[in-house]
């Protein structure tokens, strides 16, 4: 139970600081995608002893499909980072209220009229499945390798940095079903219509990511 109550917290507080930072700086690139990454860096060395800090059903599916865990307990994360995600997004959207800045927009992706470069829906998948190959390859690299375990936590930090950088004038970077999922919902209208490509391009990249994985990097 403990690592479930690990991924809610850590989740909420990724969508809660990664998308509030990107609101409050009319998404500012430079900070919205230290907001991602610090917020990574700061869970990984609290939560990552219980939970592995996944926050991000992206990750889980790695975990399950290089049998580092078992359906039960992907389950039952990815149940907990939803809950976390909505959780943080909830937070944000009783912040906001409070603020002349209002609750329209709470962070959600998007492509086309929500894309800040009116990214086509075509290019947008690529771009999520790529990004979150990048990510998820990272991690599977990072893990394994004990050797690299006390700076595992700013390796993955970084590299969502990294991929935000790319990704925020193209689609605001998901990379992570949750925390695409909860302020679609909240938001609703085309924010909602469109979050499907949040959640199957992720899952989809971080497929592919353990598949090269396992073919590339295991003996």
């Amino acid at each position: 139970m403990k690592k479930y109550i690990a991924e809610v917290i850590g989740t909420a507080t990724l969508v809660l600081f990664g998308t509030g930072i990107a609101v409050l700086s009319g998404g500012n690139l430079v900070a919205t995608s230290l907001a991602f990454g610090l917020a990574i860096i700061a869970c990984a060395y609290v939560i990552g002893n219980v939970s592995g800090c996944h926050v991000n059903p992206a990750v889980s599916l790695s975990m399950l499909l290089t049998k580092k865990m078992t359906t039960k307990e992907f389950i039952g994360y990815v149940v907990s980072q939803v809950i976390g995600a909505f959780i943080g997004t909830g937070i944000l959207y009783a912040i906001l209220k409070g603020t002349d800045i209002g609750t329209a927009n709470l962070g959600a992706n998007g492509y086309g009229s929500l894309s800040a470069t009116n990214i086509s829906i075509f290019a947008a998948f690529v771009t999520e499945v790529v990004l979150t190959f990048v990510f998820i390859y990272a991690i599977l690299g990072v893990t394994n390798d004990e050797s690299k375990s006390s700076v595992a936590g700013i390796v993955i930090g970084l590299t969502l940095v990294f991929v935000h950088l790319l990704g925020i004038s193209l689609t605001g970077t998901s990379v992570n079903p949750a925390r695409s999922l909860a302020p679609a919902v909240v938001v609703g209208g085309e924010a909602f219509k469109q979050v499907w490509l949040f959640i199957v391009a992720p899952f989809a990249g971080s497929a592919l990511a353990s598949i090269i994985y396992k073919i590339v990097n295991e003996k």
